[in-house]
């Protein structure tokens, strides 16, 4: 039975949701916590308790990681300025890249220039832990591990998507995603919509390339019919119609890095260029009743 607190919890992410959304579509703009605050509905004081327990991180932590992740990203996949970049992220010129060498330990120039792997957080995780960066000829060794695994696991395709309505439970961090499908599923149950041709999957805020794992923001979802009314931590979501890559994937839970991983080496060296809307993937079966326990599931990359 849901008792108060779990009801009270369920609302303040549910307006710590809101703010994600805010935040997201405003990186240029004034995001300070009396600004923020407003959007989820709380005094700046109680805002910034509710959100440093439910982010592990304060507002200006959150925001300033988001920008520089996400200059971080363009710098890689788009070719645009730096200047350009830092003012789309609500930098001057100097403070852009003061703040992203603090971050990666690397100018954006230099960022840009050498192996992006080098500087991805999970390398700098496994370098704390004693190992160390991959060297040229290492890396290009696993760039080919890659791709020799997409040319044997995956079927791709260009594929102009539909608009998708979605209902969906934020999580963050890429382990414990588990409890987030539970809570969906026995929402969708409740609302009858768990039949036998419900559609699951994932959309990513965050690229493990440059996020730390435990920090990956995403929601789980069940895509819907007709746009939902948000309740509790069931949020309304749309992925917009547009041109995608599409790799139809039949894997075990442990292959997604890799799958993912090469997808995007597929997209470099076919020549496309990522968009600014966010990767998903959706399953096309229970990967428990599978007898090899594998995932039948297409990944999808958005692209200009």
């Amino acid at each position: 039975m849901t008792g108060p607190d779990s009801l009270q919890q369920a609302d303040y992410k549910h307006r710590i949701d809101l703010v994600f959304k805010f935040i997201d579509n405003n990186l240029d703009a004034d995001l300070s916590l009396s600004t923020v605050s407003e959007i989820a509905y709380f005094s700046p004081f109680h805002f910034h308790r509710i959100f440093k327990l439910v982010t592990g991180e304060t507002l200006n932590e959150y925001v300033t990681r988001r920008r520089i992740e996400k200059s971080a990203l363009d710098l890689l996949h788009k070719n645009i300025s730096t200047k350009e970049i830092a003012y789309k992220y609500g930098f001057s010129d100097s403070s852009f890249s003061r703040a992203f060498k603090n971050y990666f330990g690397a100018s954006p120039t230099e960022f840009k220039k050498q192996n992006p792997n080098r500087f991805s957080k999970i390398r700098q995780l496994e370098s704390k832990n004693g190992q160390d960066y991959p060297d040229f000829e290492k890396y290009v060794c696993i760039i080919d591990n890659l791709k020799k695994w997409i040319d044997m696991n995956a079927n791709i395709k260009i594929e102009e998507t539909a608009e998708l309505n979605l209902a969906g439970v934020t999580h963050i961090g890429i382990n414990g995603v588990e409890a987030a499908f539970e809570k969906l599923i026995r929402w969708a149950n409740s609302k009858g919509l768990m039949q036998e041709d419900a559609m699951l999957g994932r959309v990513f805020y965050d690229s493990i390339k440059v996020t730390d794992p435990d920090k990956v923001r995403m929601s789980v979802f069940i895509i819907t019919d007709d746009p939902i009314e948000a309740e509790g931590e069931i949020n309304n979501l749309t992925i917009k119609k547009g041109k995608c890559i599409v790799g139809r994937f039949e894997i075990t839970p442990d292959e997604f890095g890799k799958s993912w991983s090469g997808l995007f080496i597929w997209m470099n060296e076919n020549g496309y260029k990522k968009s600014a809307e966010n990767p998903f993937e959706i399953y096309h079966n229970d990967y428990r009743e599978h007898p090899e326990n594998k995932f039948i599931v297409d990944l999808y990359i958005p692209i200009e």
